[in-house]
């Protein structure tokens, strides 16, 4: 059995992990929305007509921030068509996504779903055929309590009280050309900086989010941030970050070492934010919002049917990945590496929620289900909001085909001062079990208290309506400690949280 170590010190911490990186994303895309969130007449409707089974996975996946409406959608959304009464909403072509959106769902329904679903809302505004005039539109109808005319306009659909919406979006995606009105950086960098400029003239207690680039392929990756950043640095709180992953070629062990890309994406974006810090001569430090991040690839081919069969009907089956167990692995990997850089990323949203490459999925009519991934994120979001410490590992390493030294395993670990607990999240990625020992001499007096094991002997199992348990947690061994230090064994191939108190 090959082995591997490590030591955790409180006195060593990355940073306090912000709550938000444990965020979502709801597009208006797919069954996101329709026959996701909001179905009327389904048996576990509310009188708003949102599901409330899905509101219960949602609070169980502990989600406190859910980025809305998109996504390539919004480069083309008109705000103004998704308030007031809905047999007056227009109904309007997609052009994102080739389909008809009938807004019975927009800014008013969206805010009272996530008061159902325990979450925040993360606002994004349209910067490709809109701009400055219609967010600081959208700010004072959300935000303002009253006495203006947006304000009031809010209120006679209904909502005396303010939503206070502090988390905004500058539009998304703005590099890339398949983006509604796609622009160069420093166009985007010019609109970017007046629509902040404006939203919080209106209200001084927002936060906004530039957009970065698209992804690490894009021609312009780097360049895009430096200039933005330079640009419009004291206007802005975060950059974005998007990625996504895949394992088309069906190499397991290559998937596996992908979240060492993430790694290199944080670091390499963080060096960007300080060099323009530095040329911007600011005490402010630029944070890092990775609001769009996930395994995406199983669904390709059919969304791509669907939509050149069924182009312009409404709520479409688009994008949804069944998600297997390998996936899963890879996603706790990705969650590791957003908290050992929790120092620097401080929002995060998986992408998406429902449907849409998402942990939960939905039957119009019917049930839901837990999808594999939602366990990894659901156990990092229950037990990871704390002091993030910086593990030491020492793990056997291997190369794969696109990546060198991987090591066999990775870890987070959470500090819990006011309950004295530490949490410890890793990932075995090798095929054989894996013997570790934990020092913990800087933490004395702990015990195992719980051991939470995701595995499963098909590494393409999947959960289903029909077999919605087939990849779920089980009671891992727990291990021993002695003398200060843990000992414990990883399960070849699994996904562990391992409490002591």
């Amino acid at each position: 059995m090959k082995k591997a170590s490590v030591i955790l010190d409180r006195d060593f911490s990355i940073g306090q992990v912000d709550k938000r990186i444990f965020g979502s994303f709801v597009e208006h895309l797919g069954r996101a929305v329709y026959t996701g969130i909001y179905e009327p007449g389904h048996p576990q409707a509310d009188e708003n007509g949102f599901r409330k089974d899905v509101a219960a996975l949602v609070r169980e996946l502990g989600v406190p921030v859910v980025r809305y409406p998109g996504g390539n959608f919004v480069s083309g959304y008109n705000w103004e068509d998704g308030v007031g009464p809905k047999e007056s909403r227009p109904r309007r072509l997609d052009l994102a996504w080739g389909t008809t959106e009938s807004n019975q769902v927009g800014t008013n329904e969206f805010a009272q779903w996530a008061k159902l679903a325990d979450t925040q809302v993360m606002m994004a505004v349209n910067l490709g055929t809109r701009g400055a005039d219609a967010a600081r539109n959208l700010v004072e109808y959300c935000n303002h309590p009253g006495g203006s005319y947006w304000s009031d306009l809010r209120k006679s659909h209904g909502y005396a009280d303010p939503h206070n919406i502090k988390l905004w979006c500058l539009g998304n995606e703005m590099d890339g050309p398949w983006q509604i009105c796609h622009r160069t950086a420093d166009e985007y960098a010019k609109v970017a900086i007046e629509a902040a400029k404006v939203m919080k003239w209106t209200d001084p207690s927002i936060e906004v989010v530039a957009c970065g680039s698209s992804n690490t392929g894009m021609p312009t990756f780097i360049e895009w941030e430096r200039t933005v950043l330079e640009a419009g640095y004291r206007h802005f709180d975060y950059v974005s970050l998007h990625t996504y992953y895949n394992n088309s070629d069906d190499d397991t062990e290559n998937f596996l070492a992908r979240s060492l890309d993430m790694d290199s994406f944080i670091e390499t974006i963080v060096a960007v934010c300080d060099a323009a810090q530095v040329r911007a001569k600011s005490k402010k430090k630029i944070m890092l919002s990775m609001d769009e991040w996930n395994v995406w690839f199983h669904s390709n081919e059919e969304t791509a049917r669907v939509t050149r069969e069924s182009k312009w009907d409404e709520a479409l089956p688009l994008l949804e990945d069944i998600y297997t167990f390998e996936d899963a692995l890879l996603v706790g990997l990705l969650l590791i590496s957003l908290l050992n850089h929790a120092d620097r990323v401080k929002v995060a949203c998986l992408a998406q929620l429902v449907n849409v490459i998402a942990p939960i999925m939905t039957q119009p009519g019917g049930g839901a289900f837990r999808q594999t991934i939602f366990y990894p994120f659901m156990e990092a979001s229950k037990y990871g909001r704390g002091t993030a410490l910086k593990p030491i590992v020492r793990a056997p390493k291997h190369d794969t085909k696109d990546y060198c030294d991987v090591p066999a395993m990775d870890a987070a670990a959470i500090w819990h001062e006011d309950k004295g607990e530490l949490v410890l999240f890793a990932v075995n990625r090798e095929t054989e079990d894996l013997q570790v020992e934990v020092d913990l001499r800087a933490l004395p007096g702990m015990k195992v208290l719980d051991h939470s094991l995701l595995v499963h002997s098909d590494m393409k199992a999947v959960n289903s309506f029909a077999n919605p348990g087939n990849v779920a947690p089980t009671k891992g061994q727990g291990g021993v400690v002695d003398n200060g230090k843990l000992t414990l064994v990883l399960p070849a191939r699994s996904w562990n949280t391992v409490r002591l108190g």
